[in-house]
């Protein structure tokens, strides 16, 4: 070993780099201080790729680019990114040679944050695919899942999906005629009723039947969703035929209607096959601290502006003072309708201060509801892409397999 004594040489990515070693002693990369600790050739190949023993240089299959930002680091105490470089990526490269998060400038920090956060967290999780014999054993009950469970992994997954669907539609319009005060049709509406969550059940069961992991499939937001959709219906059908009694005129009739009324969950199968619904759902998922912020805006304000109200309004004057501002959770409703700008016109401000108060009420809502807007636009355009991406993947597996 000759590093001891002569210039190293790194060769990182096919781009040298010179040292001494008593330089490479004194830099805070672990990995090349170990370097020099090393009294085999053996445990040098644990720390490098490969080791030129006659040029005394080592081989590193890593970004040389990212090394060189690393070097700049060593040599001037600032850390950052390397341009158009996922920060991702330049993490792992930070990880090999020895560094951490802390060593990074506070904007290259946060950053770091926000990406690892948005890789971590999926409202639609990609279920791992299976290794070993399970695939090998059971290839046609991993076609069966896939044709379930990923509408564009097929044509006959397409298809499937595209049956489902027109049956949450049929199942829609049912629920809404329904309603209409002349709609005679019920027995008409009973067999397609019947026969839509005779779909959803058999679906529903198959799904189940064909998943990888039977728990993992339970706690599923839309699964959730599915049994909530269904579950009404054969509750409703049950305390039917149990009372034997006419549930509109019954007492039992109130219960019915409501649970009749949950079967609007169907709609929300309509994520399973529709890209803007997921990334609807993917975006409340990860811009749930947003959320939360922007509620706790909204609380403050109204706390603050409906005390002012009551008091300038009906406080001030019990008597002939505005009697829509007697009390403190009246003046919540005024709030919240102006600070959203709607303004039904209900309740209104008399006094001068009032509406100089419904003014500022106004400007600090239109300010406070649209700073966490920003973030959460981000958000949905960061998941409709990556859900795009997932699509096309799906698309060209389809392809390959409809040539085949």
């Amino acid at each position: 070993m000759k590093c001891g004594s002569s210039l190293c040489t790194l060769n990182v990515g096919g781009r040298r780099f010179s040292y001494t070693a008593e330089l490479m002693r004194r830099l805070p990369l672990s990995r090349l201080s170990r370097l020099l600790r090393c009294v085999s050739e053996s445990e040098l190949l644990e720390l490098c790729d490969d080791y030129d023993r006659d040029r005394n240089e080592f081989f590193f299959d890593r970004h040389s680019e990212a090394f060189s930002f690393i070097m700049l680091y060593v040599q001037h105490g600032k850390l950052r990114f390397v341009p158009h470089m996922c920060e991702l990526s330049f993490y792992n490269e930070m990880l090999y040679w020895g560094l951490e998060s802390s060593d990074l400038q506070l904007c290259c920090q946060r950053l770091l944050d926000d990406r690892m956060s948005d890789a971590l967290v999926h409202f639609f999780p990609e279920e791992e695919l299976p290794h070993g014999p399970e695939v090998t054993q059971n290839p046609w009950l991993e076609r069966m899942r896939r044709t379930f469970e990923e509408p564009t992994s097929s044509l006959a997954a397409q298809l499937l999906a595209s049956v489902s669907v027109l049956f949450v539609v049929i199942s829609m319009v049912m629920l809404c005629a329904s309603t209409l005060p002349d709609w005679t049709a019920l027995e008409q509406q009973s067999i397609i009723e019947a026969v839509c969550i005779g779909w959803f059940t058999a679906e529903c069961i198959v799904r189940f039947l064909v998943s990888r992991d039977k728990w993992d499939f339970i706690q599923r937001p839309l699964n959730i969703i599915d049994l909530l959709a269904i579950l009404p219906y054969y509750i409703s059908v049950a305390m039917t035929s149990l009372t034997g009694e006419n549930s509109q005129l019954q007492r039992a009739g109130v219960t019915l209607r409501v649970l009749r009324m949950m079967r609007i969950f169907w709609v929300i199968k309509l994520a399973r096959h529709f890209m803007g619904l997921q990334t609807l759902g993917l975006t409340l998922r990860r811009c749930y601290r947003e959320m939360v912020m922007l509620l706790v805006f909204v609380c403050v304000a109204m706390a603050i502006f409906s005390a002012l109200a009551q008091l300038l309004e009906h406080g001030l004057d019990l008597e002939a003072g505005n009697h829509d501002y007697a009390s403190i959770p009246a003046a919540c409703w005024w709030v919240i309708i102006s600070m959203t700008t709607v303004g039904y016109g209900d309740m209104y401000p008399m006094t001068v201060a009032g509406r100089v108060l419904g003014g500022l009420c106004v400007v600090s809502g239109i300010v406070l509801l649209a700073l966490p807007i920003t973030f959460i636009y981000h958000s949905f355009v960061q998941c409709y892409h990556e859900l795009k991406m997932r699509s096309a993947r799906c698309g060209r597996s389809m392809s390959g397999e409809f040539v085949n």
